[in-house]
C-alpha cells in the first residue's frame, strides 16, 4: 500500500518535509519512491512557499490509490484536490481521571471548611471556654521557647571552644 506522507529533513528545531509517496512499511524518513513537493512550517502561513506540491504527481498517485495522511490531506484539501475530511475527537476536552480527582478533593476541602465555619457560628458560647484554655497554655509554650535559644547558644559555643584547643594543640 502506497502513502502519501511528510518526511522530515532539516537541522534540530528548524524542521523541513519533503512530502513523498513510500510504501507504507518504509520508515518515515527512509526509502520513497517519488518525492511530489514539499512543507516548510518555519515559514508564516500566509507564505505561498509554504507548502509547494506537483499537481499533476499528486493526482496521478492518488489514481493509484496512494493514501494521504491526515496532514498531507489538509494540504490537499487546500488545494482542492480532494475533500478534506473533518475529525472530531468528543474525548479531546474532557478532562482527564486525575484532575476529576483532584477537583473532587478541592470541593470536599471547600465543603468540610464550611462546616466547620458554620458549626463556629452556630455555637459561640462553646468556644470561649477553649479560648481560655489556649490562653493558659500559651505562657507555658512562651517558657519553653525562652529556653531553647538558650540551650542552643551553650550548644553553639561548646564546639567553638573545642575547636580553639585543637588549634593550640596543632
Amino acid at each position: 500500500m502506497l502513502k502519501i506522507r511528510l518526511a522530515r529533513y532539516g537541522a534540530k528545531k528548524r524542521p523541513y518535509y519533503r512530502i513523498v509517496v513510500a510504501d507504507a512499511r518504509a520508515p518515515r524518513d527512509g526509502r520513497y519512491v517519488e518525492k511530489i513537493g514539499t512543507y516548510n512550517p518555519m515559514l508564516p502561513k500566509t507564505d505561498e512557499n509554504r507548502v509547494k506540491l506537483l499537481e499533476d504527481r499528486v493526482k496521478y498517485w492518488l489514481g493509484q490509490g496512494a493514501q494521504p495522511t491526515r496532514r498531507v490531506e489538509n494540504f490537499l484539501a487546500a488545494l482542492g484536490l480532494v475533500e478534506g475530511q473533518t475529525y472530531n475527537n468528543p474525548n479531546k476536552a474532557k478532562p482527564s481521571e486525575k484532575t476529576l480527582e483532584r477537583q473532587k478533593e478541592k470541593e470536599e476541602k471547600l465543603a468540610a471548611a464550611k462546616e466547620a465555619e458554620a458549626e463556629a457560628a452556630a455555637a459561640p458560647a462553646e468556644e470561649a471556654p477553649a479560648e481560655e484554655a489556649v490562653a493558659e497554655e500559651a505562657p507555658a509554650e512562651k517558657a519553653a521557647a525562652e529556653e531553647a535559644p538558650a540551650e542552643e547558644a551553650a550548644a553553639e559555643e561548646a564546639p567553638a571552644e573545642d575547636g580553639k584547643k585543637e588549634d593550640d594543640a596543632a
